[in-house]
């Protein structure tokens, strides 16, 4: 799902809470209602939406009772930092997926399904713990991250208060693109997009070849 649109229907707080109700069992429509003290009509046009979305699903019991649980895990990444605002919706990763890939990461969590309950126990003690470590990773990258622009704002004499120069740059740290992809990467109207390229090529920062702009230092090479 767009993470936009996902902001959007979480931005709800009775959805919200219906989701955490749901993350500890399955539940019917009034126990729901109860849970949050609003009529069983809102909360059917919650889950409406939540279903649509596809967050939950439901089931109906011998009883013809429907049940509602979360259909899959799926994880809402939000940044804001001065250089400006990103999210995005992430899922787990197939079980054919290759943790060793990531070179910048390093774990030693292995499990197999005949490991007892105090095995498990264990597991589960590490991968939280793991959790927790990556969250604040993510914290101290995102603050390294705005730290490094700064200083590259201020290399390109721009300041830091001039950050935008900093968006341009990395946008074409690794290939040559025209004025309409920089602006559509930054987010700002070609024609201011035009004037911070010229800056920047009179103190020689980038150049404007027939394959778009790029930079004249060592972040590109064209051969």
């Amino acid at each position: 799902m767009d993470s936009a649109a996902l902001l959007d229907l979480l931005g709800n707080e009775n959805r919200r809470r219906i989701l955490r109700l749901l993350a500890r069992k399955p539940c019917y429509v009034t126990e729901i209602s109860d849970y949050l003290g609003v009529s069983p009509k809102a909360v059917i046009e919650h889950l409406r939406k939540l279903e649509e979305a596809g967050l939950i699903e439901s089931r109906v019991d011998d009883q013809r009772r429907k049940y509602f649980h979360i259909a899959r895990n799926v994880r809402l990444e939000v940044t804001v930092s001065p250089y400006g605002f990103a999210s995005k919706s992430a899922y787990p990763a197939n079980n054919s997926f290759d943790i060793t890939a990531c070179r910048h990461l390093s774990l030693d969590v292995a499990w197999d399904e005949t490991d007892d309950l105090d095995d498990l126990l264990a597991v589960l003690e590490e991968l939280e713990q793991l959790e927790n470590e990556l969250s604040l990773a993510q914290r101290w990258v995102q603050g390294r991250l705005s730290d490094v622009l700064d200083h590259i704002s201020e290399a390109v004499g721009a300041g830091s208060e001039s950050r935008i120069y900093a968006d341009l740059l990395a946008s074409v740290r690794s290939e040559p693109k025209s004025v309409g992809e920089l602006s559509e990467d930054l987010g700002a109207p070609r024609e201011v997009v035009t004037e911070l390229l010229e800056v920047m090529a009179d103190n020689g920062v980038v150049r404007r070849t027939e394959h778009g702009w790029e930079l004249t230092t060592n972040g590109y090479n064209s051969e």
